[in-house]
């Protein structure tokens, strides 16, 4: 059994997919580049694919992941390419990689956030955020189904900071553009109770009572190992990329490799 490793993106309007339209999506797209997918036991059986830490309906993301397994061996690439092609423009396919490693839920201990605040003036932005930033704690509260329950926001953010310049990762076209707008850029530590940018958002407005007209957009940029050293957050596949690159040759191919060249008729 082979595992392959993808990496995803939700773009567009298609931030609005939940998911479990992703997960429809992304089994009809096994079946159509006719996959060797491997499947469970039982009555039921599913298609083996693990889902890593997926961003919440309503968000974009440059940086989601899943695992599938495979009964025959299949080229990494080609089969990025086959189930890109699968998928509507929006849900791109964008890396792959041979599973050489184990735990790659593990290693998502960290996102990099984009926030889009549009009617928002960046000077006001930049005062909330150091306000955020210099508190201590900042309690939110977020409704779940066991009631509502109070955290803080602020210990799990490793870094918030408001742009200078309104340029952004990710592309909006159905957002205005004729009025103020702030752009942050937030490092969170994956935590328990988790801490999303809705509640990093609750949090500048409890701090400095920073309000959106409208709602944010808010796009993922990145999600991997967080390094403390430098506050960065790194790429997840990358120990399966140096595993492969320094992995043995078969057998077969070193043996080819290294058989000597037939000398030509003199």
């Amino acid at each position: 059994m082979q595992r392959i490793r993808l990496r995803y993106t939700k773009r567009g309007r298609l931030r609005f997919t939940s998911h479990r339209d992703f997960q429809r999506a992304f089994e009809r797209a096994l079946r159509r580049a006719e996959v060797p997918m491997a499947y469970s036991a039982g009555f039921t059986p599913h298609p083996k694919v693990s889902y890593a830490n997926a961003a919440p309906t309503g968000t974009g993301s440059e940086a989601e992941y899943l695992e599938i397994a495979l009964t025959d061996a299949r080229d990494p690439d080609t089969l990025r390419v086959l189930l890109d092609e699968s998928l509507p423009p929006g849900l791109d396919v964008v890396d792959a990689v041979e599973a050489r490693t184990s735990g790659l839920a593990d290693r998502l201990t960290a996102s990099v956030w984009e926030l889009r605040l549009d009617g928002v003036d960046p000077a006001d932005a930049a005062r909330a955020v150091k306000a955020f930033t210099e508190a201590g704690t900042v309690e939110v509260q977020r409704t779940t189904k066991n009631g509502v329950r109070t955290f803080d926001a602020r210990a799990a953010v490793a870094e918030l900071e408001c742009l200078a310049s309104a340029e952004t990762h990710s592309s909006l076209p159905d957002r205005p553009s004729d009025q103020p707008c702030a752009i942050l850029r937030l490092v969170v530590r994956h935590v328990t109770p988790a801490v999303r940018p809705d509640d990093v958002l609750s949090g500048l407005r409890a701090v400095a009572d920073l309000a959106p007209p409208v709602p944010a957009a808010v796009t993922r940029l990145a999600q991997g190992p967080f390094d403390e050293e430098t506050g960065t957050v790194t790429d997840p596949l990358a120990p399966d990329r140096e595993a492969a690159a320094t992995a043995p040759q078969p057998a077969a191919a070193t043996a080819a490799a290294t058989a000597p060249v037939p000398e030509g008729p003199a």
